[in-house]
């Protein structure tokens, strides 16, 4: 136990919101890299889109499991 708190809830927490978090610090850095390299629209979106990707697959884990617990 730390600070009261069992080893599942610390990881089942920071699964949840730590993940997130650093998602949408990874989508600022994906927006800072296309505003400074100049990318366009065109470029902005396939940056979003090759770099981002991989969050469909967590949000989707959480949509699947969110589905299946209901």
């Amino acid at each position: 136990m730390i600070f009261g708190f069992t080893e599942a809830q610390i990881s089942g927490f920071f699964l949840t919101y730590g993940v997130g978090a650093f998602i949408l610090y990874m989508l600022f850095i994906i927006g800072q890299l296309a505003w400074e390299s100049k990318a366009g629209r065109f470029g902005t979106f396939v940056l979003f889109l090759g770099l981002g990707v991989g969050f469909v697959g967590f949000l989707a884990k959480i949509v699947i499991q969110w589905w299946m617990e209901r």
